[in-house]
């Protein structure tokens, strides 16, 4: 098969495993015109633009080249023993939790009167649910601004009761996450439960507070939302300002 062939089916199968292929246009910065003449093997990328994808999908090279012939039926870019091991991650039962945006609010060590707020999208496909989960921050220190930007992709599974979102963030940093949380003894559908997050002082465990935005919010203003906030901001939900306070997390 020629070479822009393997390139294109590789692509397609990466892309797969991603939101659509307008997002991964938009984060790798490509022309989306550009990025459809190499998923139709039309044309092939330089070296440059190559490595700029091989890095956004943490592949070799080698692997974007690669003529993966009969071997497309199985889990995309995962050898034998991890095909094994994904299948049972994600072997039934299926998470409780319906498709759509949830804003998921973390607690900061140290501050009590602040939480980061982020937005997940979870994508019910079958029995399968993946989620997209976007972070953007910045905040000022003495003369410095400090910014982090999470872009974690995943998959939510069931266990005992508990709901696991596992997911690596797409980003440069790469760095995994776990989010454990189940629906909180209360009338309102709501999620609590723990989060393990990589902080610059290392990995750091914090509450987490998940609730469904049921107002058709746009995802691009969902998006802008995902910040830093304070409890005492009157916008801010009072539910979750009420549990983080009793200190139902």
């Amino acid at each position: 098969m020629p070479i822009r062939e393997n390139i294109a089916a590789n692509l397609r199968r990466l892309c797969k495993d991603h939101a659509s292929v307008s997002a991964v246009c938009r984060e790798l910065r490509i022309n989306r015109t550009q990025f459809e003449r190499y998923l139709q093997g039309q044309t092939v990328p330089n070296k440059a633009t190559a490595k700029l994808i091989c890095d956004y999908f943490h592949i070799d090279e080698a692997e974007l080249y690669q003529d993966h012939g009969g071997s497309a039926a199985g889990v995309p870019g995962l050898p034998a023993v991890s095909e094994s091991l994904f299948k049972q991650l994600i072997r039934p039962p299926s998470p409780s939790i319906a498709g759509g945006t949830y804003f998921t609010y973390f607690s900061i060590p140290g501050r009590a009167d602040l939480l980061v707020r982020s937005v997940t999208f979870v994508r019910r496909d079958a029995e399968l649910v993946t989620f997209r989960r976007v972070t953007g921050w910045s905040e000022r220190r003495g003369s410095t601004w400090a910014r982090a930007r999470g872009n974690h992709y995943g998959v939510a599974i069931a266990r005992l009761n508990w709901i696991y979102f596992s997911g690596v963030n797409r980003r440069q940093t790469g760095e995994p996450s776990l989010i454990s949380v189940q629906w909180a003894p209360i009338s309102e559908p709501v999620l609590t439960g723990k989060a393990m997050l990589l902080t610059e002082s290392g990995p750091a465990f914090v509450s987490v507070i998940m609730r469904q935005e049921v107002s058709n919010i746009s995802p691009r203003h969902a998006i802008r939302m995902a910040h830093v906030i304070s409890l005492d901001d009157p916008d801010v939900d009072q539910l979750v300002v009420s549990l983080t306070r009793d200190g139902v997390r």
